[in-house]
């Protein structure tokens, strides 16, 4: 007498859509995901006026800045620190607003202003620079610093 023909178990097409989809689960939670926090950390007072500001004080969120961003809250910024005063240049590579960028020596006095700085539409970018040696960059929306008549000598005062 002949045996059943017993069903051996193998793979189906449910379990290796299971194995497929914890993979796709392991690998995308293995992923870091790029750090796109926009929220003011600190408040800047300059000519009276108060901005709400982000902080670029190291080497990666410098580089990266203000760039990809279509647009900028009216009274809010964004300062770049840096370790010792330098004669400092930027530029405005994937920036896609125009910015004022406002030069503070360590004392946060204003050093020079390069007002409604354009973004870059073709490689290589201009770079725009201080005047004189500079510890901190303000980069505030394009025309801000006009409307406040800022002029060398200003003070920024900044809390964290």
């Amino acid at each position: 007498m002949r045996e059943p023909l017993r069903r051996r178990h193998t793979p189906g097409l449910f379990t290796a859509t299971l194995v497929l989809l914890f993979a796709c689960t392991w690998i995308h939670a293995a992923t870091p995901v790029a750090k796109t926090v926009h929220a003011p950390v600190a408040t800047a007072w300059l000519k009276r006026h108060e901005f709400q500001i982000e902080i670029a004080d190291d080497f990666p969120a410098r580089e990266h800045g203000l760039m990809n961003r279509t647009s900028m809250p009216a009274n809010h910024g964004m300062l770049f620190v840096f370790e010792a005063p330098a004669m400092l240049s930027f530029w405005m590579k994937n920036t896609l607003i125009p910015l004022d960028m406002l030069f503070f020596d360590r004392d946060y006095k204003l050093v020079n202003v390069q007002q409604n700085v354009p973004p870059c539409r073709a490689d290589p970018c201009p770079a725009y620079g201080s005047s004189g040696p500079a510890q901190y960059v303000l980069e505030l929306n394009g025309g801000e610093a006009q409307k406040l008549g800022v002029k060398p000598g200003d003070k920024l005062t900044v809390h964290r």
